[in-house]
């Protein structure tokens, strides 16, 4: 166990990192002596983001799998942390990449705030210059499908693709914002978190799965702390701008993002392509994690 600090644009990062077995994450015993044994573990608990000009100190949860493969960054749902990608984090590190995943400021271990809320993406951005890590592969769900867009926008020399799955993607179009309202009224929103994010199919068949999704969902957003805002005013006509090749994924039982709003978005990206899972809901990512998984490594390794 040893103290890493790295410095990166205007934040400094703290952290304790430990060696982890590959075995860990299932990757090969066959494995070259470098290769299979993760070079960094960041370990969550002690990470930490310093503003350079602020005497306040910004935490920022994050794990990192370490080793030499090309940096895939999970951006987590609003029901969820970097506790929410165990059925992700195994098979990508198996498939040879790095794994690095971050709670965003009022969830999971990140404390938020609010007299100075700070974007998610900038948040991102100072991680990987913490990281010194260049171009990376970048896949949100739900909520974090907003800041992957916003990273796309602000940042897109710093993103070798998007994956954007279950999301409505943080567009503010008034008629957008209306057919949002009509898809989602207030009743909807009073409805338990599992009931409007996990599908039928999946609570009815997994029971122990959707008992594990709620766990993790407890644990996820802190009590009455607002989400950062984005640094754009995400628009259709703002989202025809994105250069970066990207993926669009949802679920055919989503409640919130269903197929036709999926293929509403990819209307307006140059470089889209979209998969839609049968028997998921807006959780596609934990109800279908074979079918997410393959689906993302399959459009990544493209890229």
């Amino acid at each position: 166990m040893a103290t890493c600090i790295a410095t990166g644009g205007a934040l400094r990062l703290y952290g304790i990192c430990a060696r982890v077995p590959s075995e860990a994450f299932g990757c090969a015993q066959d494995e070259s002596k470098d290769a299979s044994i993760l070079r960094v573990r960041v370990m969550a608990l002690a990470a930490a983001l310093f503003l350079a000009q602020s005497p306040s100190t910004v935490r920022v949860n994050f794990t990192d799998t370490g080793g030499a493969g090309v940096p895939v960054v999970l951006m987590h749902a609003a029901t969820g942390s970097v506790l929410s990608w165990e059925h992700q984090t195994p098979a990508f590190v198996k498939a040879g990449y790095r794994v690095i995943a971050f709670d965003r400021r009022g969830w999971g271990k990140s404390p938020a705030d609010p007299r100075s809320p700070g974007t998610a993406a900038d948040d991102l951005i100072a991680l990987m210059d913490s990281l010194r890590i260049d171009r990376f592969h970048l896949v949100g769900t739900a909520a974090g499908g907003f800041v992957t867009f916003d990273t796309a926008l602000s940042f897109p020399s710093r993103l070798r693709s998007i994956v954007v799955s279950n999301s409505i993607g943080g567009v503010s179009d008034p008629e957008f914002v209306a057919q949002d309202r009509r898809l989602r009224p207030p009743e909807f929103a009073a409805l338990p978190a599992e009931l409007r994010e996990v599908s039928p199919s999946y609570r009815a068949s997994n029971p122990e799965g959707t008992t594990r999704w709620l766990e993790l969902e407890k644990q996820s957003r802190q009590p009455g702390v607002a989400a950062q805002p984005l640094k754009n005013t995400i628009t259709f006509a703002k989202l025809e701008t994105i250069s970066v090749s990207a993926m669009l994924l949802t679920g055919d039982a989503d409640l919130i993002a269903p197929p036709p709003v999926l293929r509403m978005f990819a209307k307006h990206l140059r470089h889209a392509e979209t998969v839609i899972v049968p028997e998921a809901g807006h959780s596609t990512y934990w109800e279908q994690p074979e079918a997410f998984n393959r689906a993302v490594l399959n459009f990544i390794r493209k890229h």
